[in-house]
């Protein structure tokens, strides 16, 4: 889909007509409700039934039900526990393997023709509902116009924050301690699959239970944590590489120590592989190289790197 829209090169007059009736549209329907439903709504608006409304979402149900919060589903914990032990890998030729790769090919199938026949859909009711020439007179655009309308301008408010936003994110390039370059070394070695899958989730659940990362960190710390080593490596991957040296102690022994952890982290899910096994290599070496001496200035204790985190979320 994105392909398609980068192969176009833009919209041409007609579908920007169509979008800024869209636009109108919308800003007409927001002003409406604002005047006569707005008013209504916050009088019955209170926060108890803001809380059920959200606690009775659809989607937020379907995840409730298999939760712990369900006292139905105290019983899995046994039962995959047990399965997990006396589990057995079933032999390549078993029929049932056939069968479940025949039906996941049919149901993968499946979904990607319901996917593009609804968007193919939605495409086609858009362009029927706001391409209406009447519809755009009514909103006040020239149905006729060939002229391409008025794009908005940048926001210089929002180019400042992404600028300020960079700048402190490549500050903490070179700091961290130990801690952050074993997150960031993680980051990088399982960064190359470019989808979250079961050893995705296992890699951070291992490294959450590491008493030697981040033991003090609650997990929305440790994900801001996890989130803004994800972005060192997105900004710049070569220079947050190159900084993890400068962020290991002198002690060799720690520095192996932490490598052990990383590897058994990584191999959680089984062995790697292919790009993973070359990136791991790349990290060994950082790990053990001689310039692997960090001064005072790098190191970060836990607790100053969690108040650090806590100013960024505030």
């Amino acid at each position: 889909m994105l392909d398609d829209i980068r192969a176009l090169g833009g919209n041409d007059a007609a579908d920007d007509r169509c979008f800024a009736a869209a636009a109108k549209f919308s800003d007409i329907n927001l002003a409406l409700y604002r005047a006569y439903a707005q008013p209504f709504v916050r009088a019955l608006a209170n926060p108890p039934t803001a809380e059920w409304v959200q606690k009775l979402h659809p989607l937020r149900i379907t995840y409730e039900l298999f939760s712990d919060a369900n006292p139905m589903m105290a019983m899995l914990k046994p039962m995959t526990a047990w399965v997990h032990e006396h589990r057995s890998a079933a032999a390549p030729d078993n029929p049932f393997i056939v069968w479940q790769e025949n039906i996941s090919k049919q149901i993968i199938a499946a979904l990607n023709a319901w996917r593009d026949a609804r968007d193919h859909l939605a495409e086609q009711m858009f362009f029927t509902i706001y391409g209406s020439p009447g519809l755009q007179a009514a909103l006040g655009i020239d149905p006729a116009s060939t002229q391409p309308l008025r794009r908005a301008a940048k926001d210089p408010w929002h180019q400042e924050l992404l600028r300020t936003r960079l700048a402190d994110l490549k500050a903490l390039m070179p700091v961290g301690g130990l801690n952050a370059a074993a997150v960031r070394a993680l980051v990088y070695v399982g960064k190359y699959r470019g989808a979250v899958d079961e050893r995705g989730f296992e890699i951070v659940r291992r490294l959450r239970s590491e008493p030697s990362i981040a033991p003090r960190l609650s997990l929305t710390e440790f994900k801001a944590l996890l989130r803004d080593q994800f972005y060192l490596l997105l900004i710049d991957q070569e220079a947050a590489l190159a900084a993890i040296p400068k962020m290991l102690p002198d002690d060799a022994a720690a520095r192996q120590r932490m490598l052990d952890i990383i590897k058994r982290v990584l191999t959680a899910c089984g062995p790697l592989d292919g790009e993973d096994q070359v990136r791991l290599a790349r990290i060994t070496r950082l790990f053990q190289s001689d310039d692997a001496a960090a001064g005072a200035e790098n190191v970060i204790a836990l607790s100053l790197m969690k108040t650090e985190i806590q100013s960024k979320a505030s």
